[in-house]
């Protein structure tokens, strides 16, 4: 039975990502495949293989998508690394100069790595490079045509073999997106201290759609949500609310999170900052709904759908809340 070629391919971005920044590429590249590993601070993994044949595209151009997509919505320049496991896409990206992709085809990758030298391996330190230079071992293609008993005399049973694997270009790790988070969290810092309450009303709802986004894209539903503003005197007031049920859907959570905002009562409050984190997460296949014969609840769960499908293909801010449009 044949295995299916993957196409893995490493991006460096080549800017300072603060945390939500960053979340916001992944969440980007998800639209075109699930399969994303996050590298902190400013590199991520994707696994293009199911991709190809949905958009029906060679894995060059759905890495150039992504490059585009990027510098499109964000302004990020990128450069790539194209091959057929993890290692060699992120020592490709490694080779590629700021804005290009280099492309590491299987059957080329033994060629490709010859020529290079040992320090281009991942995981080989000074102290090993050291001993292999001591005997005259300068680069990955003199590695793999060493007999395996002379290397493993050098560095050991276990650290040849690993190191064997690596320079003839082996890498069985896949791309593993990250563990669903325990809470999200959105803040928002004005940029001065605000007494208006139809201000303090207009952040809220921002930070409960952008929780919503969140939750829908990891396919989370949260169960309470805690409200936390700051105030210009660096004093802050909490408070916390259970959702009257599990939900990702934005309307719900608008409304319990601006029921918080309400029980603080801020009529004179110097706001300096907020911040509405949602835990009690669950997966959203686990979610309950109360049926209802309202219409609207179920027109507004579609066009919710639909906004987040243009989300993914065009930005973030593509579609919001008519209440934050400018």
């Amino acid at each position: 039975m044949s295995v299916r070629q993957r196409h893995i391919a490493h991006l460096h971005l080549h800017t300072a990502l603060t945390e939500t920044q960053y979340h916001d590429v992944i969440e980007l590249v998800s639209g075109i495949t699930p399969h994303v590993q996050a590298i902190p601070p400013n590199a991520l993994q994707v696994d293009l293989t199911s991709a190809l044949r949905y958009f029906d595209m060679s894995a060059y151009d759905a890495v150039q998508t992504v490059k585009m997509r990027l510098k499109a919505h964000y302004g990020i320049d990128s450069s790539a690394g194209l091959a057929g496991n993890r290692m060699l896409a992120a020592m490709a990206a490694d080779a590629s100069a700021p804005g290009d992709t280099t492309w590491v085809p299987t059957g080329e990758a033994a060629d490709w790595l010859y020529p290079r030298p040992v320090t281009a391996l991942p995981g080989i330190g000074r102290a090993t490079t050291e001993t292999l230079n001591k005997y005259g071992l300068h680069t990955i293609g003199q590695i793999a045509d060493i007999p395996a008993a002379t290397l493993q005399r050098l560095l050991g049973v276990g650290s040849a073999r690993l190191l064997a694997e690596r320079a003839r270009g082996h890498d069985p790790r896949p791309v593993t997106p990250p563990e669903p988070a325990a809470h999200l969290v959105a803040d928002l810092m004005l940029e001065q201290d605000c007494l208006d309450p139809a201000q303090h009303h207009r952040a809220v709802l921002g930070l409960a759609d952008r929780i919503g986004q969140r939750l829908r894209g990891e396919s989370q539903i949260t169960g309470r949500l805690t409200l936390t503003v700051r105030y210009a005197d660096r004093s802050s007031t909490t408070r916390t609310r259970a959702l009257p049920e599990p939900s990702d859907h934005s309307p719900a959570l608008t409304a319990t999170a601006l029921g918080l905002l309400t029980s603080l009562g801020l009529q004179r409050a110097r706001v300096r900052a907020f911040a509405l984190r949602a835990d009690r997460l669950a997966p959203a296949r686990s979610a309950y709904r109360q049926l209802s014969l309202d219409p609207g609840d179920t027109r507004a769960r579609v066009a919710e759908a639909a906004a987040d499908r243009a989300r993914r293909r065009f930005g973030p801010e593509a579609v919001r809340p008519a209440t934050l449009a400018d």
